[in-house]
């Protein structure tokens, strides 16, 4: 069975030439659909340039990137922007929610740009605030809720669509250990449920978590191994 998300001696240079900085240096990653991956390195390792690849976000220097058997690596911004609404569904550290949209507006958001009718729209928002505990709080602002509530709006958003990847960025690392434990235990459910979820991070606690660890040091897969989880 191909992989759902195949890196193949992927390189990202910045300023090539005598300055160059190497982001990337010849890293190959394999993931399967329905996989719980965390990739893990500190700050300056690659592992942000790595999530910019694997969300369509940028492209490689050199190296092939093949999602779903597609090559995105060759694609117009166009192409990759259709990929990344079709296929990934982001959370990022900052939320990233609209401050003058309610929790609704916010996750219906995309599916606007994807063309979904009104009715559908908001029966797919609704049913993703829902799955994440949030069916009281559909009609306040992001400034009405705390970091903790905020973060399940956005994984809401991601989830809305039923993308086949979740793309979580630091997913954590704005809240406290309570909401953190909230948030882990929804990614560990939609993996349950069947989705490929993919979380960067530097936190060794929140890496533990995932039946998988990709461990990023200057620009190169350091570790890539299997462990037993709770679930």
């Amino acid at each position: 069975m191909a992989a759902l998300v195949e890196v193949k001696d992927i390189c990202k240079v910045y300023n090539p030439g005598e300055n160059e900085v190497r982001a990337l240096d010849h890293v190959s990653v394999s993931i399967q659909e329905k996989e719980f991956v965390a990739i893990i390195g500190h700050s300056g390792s690659g592992k942000s340039t790595l999530m910019n690849m694997l969300g369509c976000l940028d492209v490689p220097t050199s190296g092939s990137y093949f999602l779903h058997g597609k090559d995105v690596s060759r694609m117009s911004d166009d192409e990759l922007s259709d990929v990344r609404n079709r296929e990934i569904g982001f959370i990022f550290q900052g939320f990233n929610l609209i401050a003058n949209l309610t929790a609704l507006e916010n996750v219906e958001l995309p599916l606007i740009y994807r063309g979904v009718g009104k009715k559908e729209r908001r029966e797919l928002a609704e049913a993703a605030l829902e799955k994440v505990g949030l069916g009281q709080r559909m009609s306040h602002k992001p400034s009405e809720m705390s970091g903790g509530q905020q973060q399940r709006v956005a994984i809401a958003r991601a989830i809305a669509q039923a993308p086949p990847v979740i793309l979580a960025d630091e997913p954590t690392g704005n809240l406290d250990s309570g909401s953190t434990k909230e948030i882990m235990s929804i990614l560990k459910q939609l993996h349950r449920e069947g989705r490929t979820v993919i979380l960067i991070t530097h936190d060794n606690d929140i890496a533990a978590q995932a039946r998988r660890v990709i461990r990023i040091k200057d620009g190169k897969i350091e570790a890539d191994f299997e462990q037993q989880v709770e679930d």
